[in-house]
């Protein structure tokens, strides 16, 4: 009886880890040392366009990582992770994208993953920056326990900032909660 509660316990704490379930005070310390918070803007915007309209020099595109980013029925082709409403649980949808991605990683350990959380609007600014950080590191705690180490993943929050979508209403909201995974070479 007393193996079964232990055995128990231990399955709702590993599924609470994989599934990216945790409050700010809850981080692990080995995100923070590559974990920063950007509240301003920069002159790179999500997409990794300069301010001049083209590429960042540190971010790869699709051509450069492979055919397989490339392919819409591979997963690696999706770089954007969907978020509930005020929720930092990553939806089981993505579990397999985020997967494919970590392998990616440990495949080639030269590549970096910037983790980009995002928040729609509603909500105050300071919130949804804290909110946009909980969900990229929701995103990089599944990827670590997937062995991907702690030096290819950076978090950075945006917040409310930086939108994916224009507009007030459910539709623009939904598509502004999100994690952008962002790949730089080293």
């Amino acid at each position: 009886m007393r193996f079964n509660k232990i055995f128990l316990s231990g399955l709702v704490v590993s599924s609470l880890l994989l599934s990216g379930c945790s409050t700010t005070d809850e981080v692990g310390a080995g995100l923070n040392e590559g974990a920063r918070t950007v509240a301003a803007d920069q002159s790179v915007n999500t997409q990794g366009y300069n301010s001049d309209g083209g590429l960042s020099e540190s971010e790869l595109s699709a051509e450069a990582l492979g055919a397989e980013f490339s392919d819409p029925q591979n997963p690696l082709s999706k770089r954007t992770i969907y978020f509930q409403y005020d929720s930092s649980l990553v939806q089981q949808d993505f579990i397999p994208v985020i997967a494919a991605h970590a392998q990616y990683l440990l495949s080639h350990p030269k590549y970096r993953l910037i983790l980009e959380g995002h928040a729609d609007e509603r909500g105050s600014r300071e919130y949804n920056i804290a909110l946009g950080e909980q969900r990229a590191k929701s995103v990089a705690r599944m990827m670590e326990v997937q062995g991907v180490p702690a030096t290819q993943l950076e978090v950075i929050s945006y917040g409310e900032e930086k939108p994916a979508v224009e507009g007030h209403n459910e539709a623009a909201w939904q598509l502004n909660r999100r994690v952008e995974l962002i790949y730089q070479g080293q």
